[in-house]
């Protein structure tokens, strides 16, 4: 008893989910088929023997789909076409030995997975027979008026394949069952529609033409898998150039753009690391003018084989993203790992021999690289190659050959940088001076708190940076708003207020006009989001919105209640804080509006709206 336990112990949820097909199927065979083939002519086994080779060849010859390529057997035209002709039972004995002799030439499949394989398919037979039998159907020539009850019977074959496969793999790897049964049904569906109707060509032609007609089918099948197959290499050849560079055999840009969209959206799900490392040959431009753009074509085509060579090693993807500048996708590497992979390439390439070389500074070819890590704060994919970017710039600045990671820059340069940068950007908000003080002022005020919450939130230097810049500059798009809409009294219309909403959107463009300011662009778009979803511009809810933007949402929020405008009610600090609880869930992120609770209760003395 101790053993039969510890044996049901080491049975995971997919061998039990395999027992119990095989159990019911063996029921249900057994019941069906009742061993009537140990009573048959020699002219039933004829028909045995010549379907079943027909299964056997439309094993071996498969329907190839585009886009991903899967391969779908047309075996099942000719099961449903023996329920038809000859009736469940002797469709079940050429199951049966098709799948005994699948058994004996394919060694490399376990035995459990032939018969779990056996049993599915018996069970989808035999529901399949019993419907077709339950609506008036019976073996023999293929009846005008009944083509519904063919249909019915398809549809039932279809859904048994569906629901048993699907379980399967909704058991075994955890997977959105709505998302299994999707993707088999749209794999699958246009397979079995070539199935029914091939099922049916099949059962007038064994019926009235016998060997021969079953011969004219085979014919027609596998040059309709032939035709299949070819049109599928032809997509896959299609698809091939278009999306690769015909320079260095690597992606193009196109692709890179696509694949780096997936995978964000994998490194989201599964919380796997994703980093992104942008190359830039060093002095390229000098080796083209020295030698020719034909000689330069050839260095490009060079690296962008030894790319393809090491990426097909360390399992990342390479493209070309243009000119001499080429990206690696790296799915699995935080970016210490994708630090070190690069620099092991720079390092490779710096001993690589190439005609010309010595024309170069360093006397070899070299690249500097800029590597940059994805984050949850990343909400659109081209804030990761502008993070990537600004590395490469930053990598470039140093001295070239050189690989640098977003966001390690020494103290020093990091604050001179940020100096720099709030001054550049108060030249910009000293525009309102003229046109809305009060909005220069609360931009200040923000701008001071998100300092406070930085050191709170313990942030790094990057994250402080851009958090701290984009509260300082969040609301810069309301200089494209008129001044008699901006300093209204009254209650704006409802086009007035459309017109204010826009503001995010021009804030984001006036950011991005600016290499320096691109990565601030989400918390001028972002800051209007509501935690419930129904904030705009894009009605992004929870975690949607990155972290921090959630927080400006907050602070800017909190500055509106307690500052003091004519004709606007002000709300006290205390009141303020009320409203925060109020709206936490639903406008504001319930944790961090604790945190911020915490922070304003916490400074002493209160602080006032002062101008500052």
């Amino acid at each position: 008893m101790s053993k039969l336990k510890s044996f049901a112990a080491t049975l995971d949820s997919g061998h039990m989910y395999a027992l119990s097909v095989c159990l019911i199927g063996m029921g249900l065979f057994s019941y069906t088929n009742r061993f009537e083939f140990l009573h048959y002519s020699t002219s039933s086994w004829v028909w045995v023997y010549a379907m079943t080779s027909a299964c056997l060849v439309l094993n071996f010859f498969m329907i190839q789909l585009p886009p991903e390529g899967n391969e779908q057997s047309l075996d099942s035209s000719v099961y449903l076409a023996c329920i038809f002709i000859f009736g469940p039972g002797f469709t079940l004995t050429v199951l049966l030995l098709n799948c005994l002799f699948f058994a004996v030439i394919d060694r490399g499949t376990r035995w459990w997975k032939h018969l779990t394989n056996f049993f599915i398919y018996s069970i989808m037979i035999i529901a399949s027979a019993a419907v077709f039998q339950y609506l008036g159907g019976s073996p023999g020539a293929l009846v005008n008026t009944q083509l519904f009850t063919y249909l019915i019977v398809l549809a039932v074959y279809f859904f048994m394949n569906t629901l048993l496969v699907v379980l399967y793999y909704y058991i075994l790897y955890r997977a959105t069952l709505y998302e299994t049964v999707k993707d088999m049904i749209k794999d699958a569906m246009f397979v079995y529609l070539c199935t029914l109707v091939l099922s049916l060509v099949l059962t007038v032609l064994v019926y009235h033409n016998q060997i021969l007609g079953l011969l004219l089918f085979m014919c027609l099948a596998v040059l309709l898998c032939q035709s299949f197959k070819k049109l599928f290499s032809m997509y896959r050849s299609i698809e091939e150039r278009a999306n690769t560079d015909q320079r260095t055999g690597l992606f193009n840009h196109s692709y890179f753009e696509e694949v780096l969209e997936q995978e964000i959206q994998k490194s989201r799900s599964s919380g796997t690391p994703l980093s992104l490392a942008m190359i830039d040959l060093d002095d390229f431009k000098k080796y083209n003018d020295h030698f020719g753009h034909l000689q330069g074509d050839k260095l490009i085509s060079f690296v962008g084989e030894l790319l393809k060579t090491e990426s097909r090693k360390s399992g990342t993807i390479a493209a070309r993203y243009g000119g001499e500048e080429f990206t690696l996708l790296m799915p699995g590497y935080d970016s210490l790992q994708a630090r070190t992979c690069i620099d092991q390439l720079r390092k490779k390439l710096n001993n690589s021999r190439f005609d010309g070389v010595e024309i170069f500074p360093l006397g070899c070819l070299a690249f500097s690289a800029g590597i940059a890590a994805s984050s949850s704060d990343i909400h659109d994919k081209s804030q990761l190659v502008d993070h990537a970017d600004q590395a490469l710039y930053y990598s470039k600045r140093q001295g070239k050959n050189t690989v640098h990671t977003y966001g390690e820059h020494s103290p020093l340069e990091q604050e001179l940088d940020f100096s720099q940068d709030v001054r550049d950007i108060e030249q910009q908000l000293n525009l309102f001076m003229y046109k809305d003080m009060e909005t220069f002022r609360h931009s200040k005020r923000v701008f001071r708190y998100a300092m406070d919450i930085s050191e709170i939130l313990d942030m790094d230097a990057i994250s402080k940076r851009n958090f701290t810049l984009g509260a300082l500059i969040h609301d810069i798009g309301k200089l494209e708003i008129p001044w008699s809409i901006l300093n209204k009294t009254d209650k704006l219309a409802p086009e007035e207020w459309e017109m204010v909403k826009w503001h995010v959107t021009w804030g984001k463009k006036m950011a991005l006009t600016n290499d320096k300011f691109k990565e601030l662009a989400p918390y001028i778009e972002l800051h209007h989001e509501r935690y419930d979803g129904k904030g705009y511009p894009y009605g992004f809810k929870g975690e949607e919105i990155p972290r921090l933007c959630r927080m400006l949402t907050i602070i800017d929020s909190f500055d509106a209640m307690t500052t003091e405008r004519p004709y606007q009610p002000t709300k006290s600090f205390e009141e303020a804080v009320i409203e925060l609880r109020a709206c936490a869930g639903s406008q504001f992120d319930p944790e961090l509006t604790e945190l911020f609770i915490n922070y304003i209760e916490s400074r002493e003395p209160r602080p006032e709206n002062e101008a500052m």
